[in-house]
């Protein structure tokens, strides 16, 4: 059976895609999300188990729903 991703990292790396095709530093999103840049990084590292209340920050910040931000994880 094949490895698949896990689901902290295809949240991370979704959400950097997403972040990128914006044109934002990774500095700049974390202040828009309020939130620590060092979180952040750990966010799109797949290292964080992001709270509910961070997904809709980042969810907004990048002004899109919470399902479109899901999608295909």
């Amino acid at each position: 059976m094949a490895k698949t991703a896990d689901i902290l990292e295809n949240f991370g790396q979704r959400v950097r895609s997403l972040r990128t095709a914006k044109g934002l530093s990774q500095e700049d999103f974390a202040h828009e999300c309020q939130l620590d840049r060092t979180y952040m990084g750990g966010i799109e590292r797949g290292e964080r188990n992001v709270a509910l209340r961070n997904i809709e920050r980042i969810a907004n910040a990048l002004g899109i729903s919470i399902a479109e931000l899901m999608k295909g994880l």
